[in-house]
């Protein structure tokens, strides 16, 4: 997975977020876990700082747009964001193990 381009950037000082749409070059659909180090590496923030909120693709591209909402802390996160769903309890299951 490749960031191409930044599509939009904005800083939310309501929620202490910042609000990006990135475009992104990929084989396969990139999945959240990727997503999410991805971003981390390039903002300098820590995985638990950060939501994915959409990854979009579209039939037979190799590009997809992700949304993502990137925390100041991972306070701010919990705070902010609604709680997790069974399928965000597993990814969230898998990172741990991924550690």
């Amino acid at each position: 997975m490749k960031i191409m381009k930044i599509i939009q950037e904005k800083e939310n000082p309501l929620f202490k977020r910042k609000e990006i749409k990135i475009l992104v070059e990929s084989e396969s659909n990139p999945s959240i876990i990727e997503s999410e180090k991805q971003l981390s590496e390039k903002y300098s923030s820590q995985i638990d700082a950060i939501k994915v909120t959409k990854i979009g693709g579209k039939f037979g591209r190799d590009t997809f747009l992700i949304s993502a909402n990137i925390y100041s802390s991972k306070e701010e996160r919990e705070k902010t964001e609604p709680k997790l769903s069974k399928k965000q309890k597993r990814i969230a299951a898998e990172k741990e193990g991924a550690k």
